[in-house]
């Protein structure tokens, strides 16, 4: 079955590059991109202007980088044992995210997609690096980097078997590309052998790969 790019433009719009490097430890990024700078001026503009102070926005960082996964691990459980709850949370995330007393004020919307038997789903930002970091926490480096970006929406079959995850012929996969206002959170599939299971026995299970999209959630050996 053909595999699907889920597309939606940047404000700068998108270019997906054609050489494919086969290998996912690329060289790091050059940090000085035209967004740096701009981020570095806008901060010390804001800075000078009084509106916000250095220690503001230290911690908000600090704030954003203490987040981890627990969130969506806590959403992922829930869907799993409440099918009520699991289809709110597909036809209404903003809301059924804000239920569950995460705060979504000021964040970009965030759409909720669900791997099936038939479709297996992944997100990547093929411009940047944009995340839905309010619910997944900080992304991991290899989903920042060139490499993943590039080749994920052209070979993602390839690039899912690297992580070993081998996805059959007979499953369609979708690439879901996130924007500056506009984030994606892969609901996985609950193992097989986990009915009945209480919530804080599945939340562990899952893993930031698997609301990736890159890995399924697998039982511990």
């Amino acid at each position: 079955m053909a595999d699907t790019h889920d597309h939606h433009e940047h404000p700068h719009g998108h270019d997906h590059p054609h050489g494919h490097d086969h290998s996912l430890t690329f060289q790091p990024d050059h940090p000085d991109t035209e967004y740096d700078l701009l981020e570095a001026a806008l901060r010390e503009l804001l800075i000078e202007k009084g509106l916000i102070t250095a220690r503001q926005i230290q911690q908000q960082i600090d704030s954003m980088d203490s987040r981890g996964i627990e969130n969506g691990q806590e959403l992922v459980a829930r869907a799993w044992t409440d099918p009520a709850y699991k289809a709110r949370l597909i036809a209404e995330p903003m809301a059924a995210i804000k239920e569950m007393g995460i705060d979504m004020e000021h964040q970009p919307e965030v759409r909720v997609v669900e791997n099936t038997a038939d479709v297996h789903n992944v997100i990547v930002c093929t411009l940047c690096s944009c995340y839905p970091r309010s619910v997944l926490g900080i992304p991991p480096a290899w989903y920042k980097k060139k490499a993943y970006r590039s080749r994920v929406v052209t070979e993602p079959r390839q690039v899912l078997s690297e992580f070993g995850t081998d996805i059959g012929d007979d499953v369609e996969v979708r690439v879901h590309d996130s924007t500056a206002d506009l984030r994606y959170i892969v609901l996985p599939r609950q193992p097989e052998g986990t009915d009945g299971w209480s919530r804080d026995r599945l939340k562990a299970l899952v893993t930031r790969d698997s609301l990736i999209g890159v890995a399924p959630v697998r039982l511990p050996a």
